[in-house]
């Protein structure tokens, strides 16, 4: 008989991002295992459900600590900045993970019509609250404006969310390589110009 494969974690974590990419989330484990050249059981040995499994190929385990950043970060040092950097943060995390993502709210973002979401959570809904949190808690403190934070957060993470997206559908329209192509994707010009158009209304008077 021939020797059981060995595969990595990570690889068969590849493996899997590229089944769920090319498939959907409706990919069956069979079908992940037979790709990566291992046994159902095999798999499972390594990840006890689908959900874990997808969650590794996600990326969702290693993301998120733009948020931790954010909230310890509470009345220290100059507040756009602040808001800026966690926004250069959030911006290269969710590149990691924006893709397979996609695919898991193509379900729909209600949880009776995707139970994926029950257990991977809602990844933006909690962006929105942690920034809603952090922008409450500066408020308090005097260091922005009174305002609504709940939209605010939205209004922020719709944006950055926003820009990925375009970056996706637009990429042949700019995909030169002009300097203003290159100004067209660069994210700290888009960040900048973001807090630029929100910051007179959140500055404290």
């Amino acid at each position: 008989m021939p020797r059981p494969r060995i595969i990595q974690n990570e690889d068969l974590v590849a493996v899997a991002r590229s089944a769920f990419l090319e498939q959907g989330v409706g990919v069956s484990t069979a079908e992940i295992a037979r790709q990566a050249g291992i046994s159902e059981g095999t798999l499972f040995s390594r990840f006890a459900t689908k959900e874990d499994l997808l969650r590794e190929a996600i990326g969702l385990s290693s993301y998120g600590h733009w948020r931790s950043e954010l909230l310890s970060s509470v009345g220290k040092g100059d507040n756009r900045g602040q808001l800026e950097r966690c926004a250069m943060l959030y911006l290269q995390e969710s590149e990691q993970v924006f893709d397979v993502l996609l695919l898991v709210f193509s379900r729909g973002h209600a949880p009776e019509h995707n139970p994926l979401l029950t257990s991977l959570g809602n990844p933006l809904a909690d962006d929105t609250a942690a920034l809603a949190a952090y922008l409450r808690a500066e408020t308090g403190l005097g260091r922005l404006r009174p305002l609504d934070t709940e939209l605010t957060a939205m209004t922020i993470t719709g944006s950055l969310s926003g820009w990925l997206w375009h970056g996706r559908m637009c990429t042949a329209e700019i995909g030169g390589t002009t300097a203003e192509d290159a100004a067209a994707r660069d994210p700290g010009r888009f960040v900048r110009g973001l807090f630029d158009l929100l910051w007179p209304g959140m500055e404290p008077r």
